[in-house]
């Protein structure tokens, strides 16, 4: 397995990727479209993306982190806010290569700590992120205003 930090000649491994984490949370198709949100986040450099291919150069799975900041803490933390193994990679390790690729790049930038979510119901991917050291938040409220 190989991972790499995306760049835009990834962008069509990264959209199939994105197009199908997308239809995971029940959302339609759109690959042209996933293309096109990926690309701009590329090009203005709003987040980094991790990509893991097989042996064979075969896309396996993604990570995307977006930059936010704590402000009681003055400093950068990063938003891990989406994470997709393509279905015939699952169980073998990619999720929690990824998972290790986006702390290392935390710790790199010298950032305060990553920050995800998921929904209740996705017992898997709760079980990788406690696997590799994430924590359940027990002492905050999410709220969410949508437009």
């Amino acid at each position: 397995m190989n991972l790499e930090k995306a760049t835009l000649s990834d962008l069509d491994d990264v959209s199939v990727l994105f197009n199908k984490y997308r239809i995971f949370y029940g959302q339609p198709s759109d690959l042209e479209g996933a293309k096109a949100f990926i690309k701009e986040r590329m090009e203005q450099k709003e987040s980094t993306i991790f990509l893991a291919k097989s042996n064979d150069g075969i896309p396996a799975g993604f990570v995307q982190l977006y930059p936010i900041f704590t402000s009681v803490g003055m400093r950068r933390k990063w938003l891990l806010n989406d994470l997709f193994v393509s279905e015939d990679f699952r169980r073998l390790g990619v999720g929690k290569a990824l998972m290790n690729q986006a702390k290392e790049f935390a710790i790199e930038t010298n950032t305060a700590g990553i920050l995800l979510e998921t929904t209740k119901d996705n017992v898997n991917a709760q079980a990788l992120y406690e696997s590799v050291g994430y924590e359940k938040e027990d002492t905050v409220y999410f709220y969410n205003l949508s437009l």
